[in-house]
């Protein structure tokens, strides 16, 4: 293995980097590992080790996907404590070229190489392959992102999506907004549509309903969702696909991504029978007079556990990022 024949790919979140090696022209990621960020100081510790487990001494060029904004030369991670000057790791690292993107924008692009058995259809099709996709998807918050089509590729977007406002629709769902307003001022979707959102909704409809909140983690009102045993825990967690059916459906008329929408990241594939008999559909398709445009818009949930990387390889190659 040399520098001549393989690039270095990376997706890098709050609590663990994946890395992996990908052949000039290919985006197929090979040795694959994952790390712990909190085992390394920094960004170039945890590079040396990953290519000494993989046996490599150097690699001609790299891109990385972070859970971070990208803006400059200086990247200051969101949730661990990684700071790094781009070209100062180049230079380090002697590559002749380094890419670094934010995290969704990598999720977008690599929706582009998902495989379809990575692919769960929910609602809606055939879609319209020459039009924009959305590529969304709740984790540690709500990541937007977008893939709008150009003569010769696609165009990954950039988006803060996930901090739009949240619109309630409903008495409860106002009331739902009084409460998170006390708590956080301004309320936007992602106060309810990642995983400390999904508890937040569930606190809300204790306190709506006059019952005690015993759960105290998203992970515990899941479980306690799936085994049927707890009703408020099943009430929220159908609300919140609801509300997520609703955000992307209004996603899909912004955008008009009626080229398909990709549920992206590792929260919907851990409840994913429930999410597919849940209320996301007619939230996704109750646009009044835009309702046939709904319908025919396909979504997906994406399974793969490597899209970030796949983003991150095609990244490299993509002059549009």
């Amino acid at each position: 293995m040399t520098a001549t024949h393989y690039s270095l790919v990376g997706d890098i979140g709050g609590t663990n980097a994946r890395f992996a090696l990908v052949e000039r022209g290919s985006v197929e990621p090979r040795a694959i590992e994952i790390l712990t960020c909190g085992e390394y100081d920094n960004l170039d510790n945890a590079v040396v080790d990953y290519l000494a487990r993989v046996g490599v001494a150097e690699v001609g060029e790299a891109c990385f996907a972070v859970a971070s904004p990208v803006s400059g030369g200086q990247i200051r991670m969101t949730n661990n404590h990684w700071r790094f000057d781009i070209e100062e790791i180049r230079q380090q690292f002697g590559w002749r070229a380094f890419k670094v993107i934010n995290d969704f924008t990598a999720m977008a692009l690599g929706v582009l190489h998902v495989s379809q058995e990575h692919l769960v259809h929910v609602c809606g099709g055939p879609g319209d392959n020459r039009r924009a996709r959305l590529v969304m998807g709740p984790g540690t918050g709500l990541g937007v992102s977008g893939l709008v089509p150009i003569s010769d590729g696609w165009v990954p977007l950039m988006t803060e999506g996930g901090h739009v406002d949240f619109a309630p629709t409903d008495e409860t769902e106002m009331a739902i907004l009084r409460i998170l307003k006390a708590r956080f001022g301004r309320v936007s979707v992602e106060r309810l549509l990642c995983g400390q959102g999904l508890l937040n909704l569930y606190q809300a409809h204790a306190e709506i309903q006059g019952v005690p909140a015993p759960l105290d983690a998203p992970e515990k009102v899941t479980a306690a969702a799936l085994e049927q045993n707890d009703g408020l825990a099943r009430h929220t967690l159908h609300h919140f696909c609801e509300l997520l059916g609703r955000v992307a459906g209004n996603g899909v008329l912004t955008l008009g991504s009626t080229g398909g929408v990709y549920l992206c990241g590792g929260v919907l594939p851990r409840f994913l029978d429930f999410f597919l008999e849940s209320s996301f559909r007619s939230g996704f398709e109750d646009k009044g007079r835009m309702r046939p445009l709904l319908e025919s818009t396909p979504v997906y949930v994406v399974t793969e556990p490597y899209t970030g990387l796949l983003g991150a390889a095609e990244a490299l190659a993509n002059p549009e990022v």
